[in-house]
């Protein structure tokens, strides 16, 4: 784990360049409630256009008048709160990416024909609504896939293999996305006791078009990146992903990190909290277009289990969530370790991740909060406990400043994508 002061970071951040908003600080403590207002407030007007064409043509039939503007000093207009339809419980949600072989999601993996899901995330909302936890389920991971039903009334035959395997299998023997995530929906209950709410689907494709939509995504890039299966070349540095690069590089392995499913988990994470600090940083008024352009991306690229689909749904989730902020949202992976059968290209899940489960199902923190330091304390001159100097901690040890009673800031540290819990305010990569 890597650390360097507060002070060095200021200073590298006005000696470069400009570069927005950056995931490896902190995303401004407003509150991702700006984020999600936003959104809901776009998807609305995006949910409004198809009620507003069918209004069109009885338009001309109504003679419209301008009187209510001569009315004045009138009371103030009551505005009902959406309605989140499962206030005060828990709510759990299976995110998959899906990337279809052979189509327009292809170029990595041309050749290879079906439905895969090598991005599965178990998002989690607690009952009050204050946190946000995003458990990422590594597709290597090596589980009993249970039988699953299909929509053509076939059942996939249950396997010990790797964890992506149920979305492949739903979507071979069911042939249709639903079958595909309805079985890894079975697969995470089976394997974790955790009831899932409902489900989200998001076509890689539509992803590259939602960072488009909003301009790009800044992001540190700690060393270059030369990938050619995932068609991504980045030079290290700060860089703003367009939608072609953030997609590649969410699906780049090899020839980036230590090429395994574990570092490209730690990658999309980090692409994640950059997303969402891009749409942070979005002005509502200045911004609508881009706004409107990433949830109408979002929408046309998102299937949903019909429970979370509706509008009104979703933006009662979104008002309800107005409590929550950068620092209550958590990026995690389920603790795994090499499968001893096959140690190379498996991981089988520890101990630590019954506890995580169980913490879950609980409704819990899954990252207890961290503790505040207490302020360091400096002697008055000439009172109690002050020294003559012989005694005091030069600042090569960390402690004050000879001469100043200054402290040392406090070094800021660097949490590791895919193996450390983070939240969206840690810092997870530097770039000098």
């Amino acid at each position: 784990m890597n650390s360097r002061s507060r002070a060095q970071s200021r200073a590298a951040a006005a000696a470069g360049p400009s570069r927005g908003p950056a995931h490896a600080r902190a995303i401004r403590t407003h509150g991702v409630a700006r984020s999600i207002g936003l959104v809901a407030t776009a998807a609305l007007a995006f949910g409004a256009v198809g009620g507003a064409s069918a209004l069109s043509s009885i338009g001309g039939n109504i003679s419209s008048s301008n009187g209510l503007e001569l009315v004045t000093d009138r009371p103030e207009q009551s505005v009902p709160d959406p309605s989140d339809p499962n206030a005060g419980k828990p709510l759990n949600v299976l995110v998959m990416g899906s990337d279809e072989r052979g189509g327009e999601n292809g170029h990595e993996v041309a050749g290879v024909e079906g439905m895969r899901s090598d991005t599965t995330i178990l998002l989690h909302v607690s009952a009050d609504r204050t946190r946000i936890e995003m458990i990422s389920i590594p597709r290597d991971s090596r589980v009993d896939v249970p039988a699953c039903n299909t929509t053509n009334g076939k059942t996939t035959a249950p396997a010990n293999t790797r964890f992506n395997a149920a979305f492949a299998n739903g979507a071979t023997v069911g042939g249709d996305v639903d079958s595909a995530a309805a079985c890894t929906t079975q697969t995470v209950e089976s394997l974790t006791d955790v009831f899932v709410d409902g489900f989200v689907v998001v076509d890689f494709a539509g992803f590259q078009n939602m960072v488009t939509a909003i301009g790009g995504v800044p992001i540190c890039i700690p060393e270059a990146i030369d990938s050619p299966k995932a068609d991504l070349q980045l030079a290290a540095g700060w860089q703003t992903l367009d939608g072609a690069q953030a997609l590649g590089f969410a699906r780049a392995r090899y020839g980036v990190g230590d090429g395994s499913d574990l570092s490209r988990i730690g990658r999309q994470q980090q692409l994640l909290a950059a997303t969402m600090n891009q749409v942070l940083s979005k002005n509502l008024l200045s911004d609508l277009g881009q706004i409107y352009g990433f949830v109408d991306a979002g929408t046309r690229s998102l299937t949903m289990s019909d429970n979370l689909s509706s509008i009104p749904s979703l933006a009662g989730l979104a008002f309800s969530l107005k409590g929550a902020t950068s620092g209550n949202i958590t990026f995690m992976t389920v603790p795994n370790a090499p499968d001893p059968k096959d140690p190379d290209a498996k991981v089988v899940w520890t101990s630590e991740a019954d506890e995580l489960w169980a913490k879950v199902r609980a409704d819990e923190p899954v990252v207890a909060p961290a503790e505040e330091e207490p302020a360091p304390e400096t002697a008055a001159e000439g009172g109690a406990g002050s020294t003559d100097g012989a005694d005091a901690p030069s600042s090569s040890d960390g402690g004050a400043t000879e001469g100043t009673g200054a402290t040392e800031p406090t070094p800021v540290q660097t949490k590791e994508a895919g193996k450390e819990a983070f939240s969206a305010a840690d810092e997870t990569a530097q770039c000098g």
